[in-house]
């Protein structure tokens, strides 16, 4: 895996974890062996950048997608969300063609994406002291643009996406698979998720998690 090192690479990591003020993730106790964490809205601040291009490839094809319904569904893979939106609203969309036209909307947005500080703040304090594994329900392609345009790909040992399970959170099965890619117990893994989706899941698996805010729950601790 390709990204920035040495020096730089440090300050600006910790630059970025500098605009964590007002928000601290509380872990907890434990001693755990990995750490997995979630991509979008977790690890990257991408989940307003995929609302915007969810709802213009959608609109493509007269299809809504409202914001309280695009948060209540994070985790879900792409392709899903697309397959369950035409089935409510009696349309027949091209899966396939809509995502791909939605993936390509999102990486359009790319040099606007930040990164979580404080979940960010964990990365950069642990890494090298335990396995880290990103267990997304994006595809491997988004999420490994959306790393590298951080710089922090390199980070992590493993990535778990949506091409690699056949159950989506909240089935334990993504968080399983990653658990066994790195060669820890489940009960050994501690989980970071922003959604409840993604806490479920970590439950189901026999993983302690630690709850990441939505943005606008950030944007009211900051102000």
């Amino acid at each position: 895996m390709q990204g920035r090192s040495g020096d730089d690479e440090g300050e600006s990591l910790q630059g970025m974890v500098a605009g964590a003020q007002g928000m601290k993730l509380k872990l907890p106790d434990g001693a755990f062996k990995a750490y997995l964490f979630d991509c979008d809205g977790t690890i990257v601040d991408s989940m307003p950048l995929h609302y915007v291009a969810w709802k213009k490839a959608l609109g493509e094809w007269n299809c809504t997608f409202s914001e309280d319904k695009f948060y209540a569904w994070g985790g879900m893979p792409t392709a899903q969300i697309v397959t369950i939106l035409s089935a409510e609203q009696g349309l027949t969309l091209p899966v396939a063609e809509v995502t791909h036209r939605k993936e390509l909307l999102y990486y359009e947005m790319l040099p606007e994406l930040r990164a979580v500080p404080e979940v960010l703040e964990h990365i950069t304090l642990s890494h090298g002291r335990i396995p880290f594994a990103v267990v997304s329900g994006g595809t491997r392609a988004s999420v490994t643009r959306s790393l590298t345009t951080l710089g922090i790909l390199d980070k992590f040992e493993t990535l778990v996406c949506a091409e690699d399970y056949r159950r989506s959170k909240p089935d334990p099965e993504p968080f399983l698979v990653a658990a066994k890619r790195l060669g820890v117990a489940p009960a050994d893994c501690l989980v970071f998720e922003d959604t409840e989706m993604g806490i479920q899941a970590a439950t189901a698996a026999g993983m302690a998690s630690v709850k990441v805010a939505q943005p606008w729950e950030r944007a009211l601790a900051i102000s």
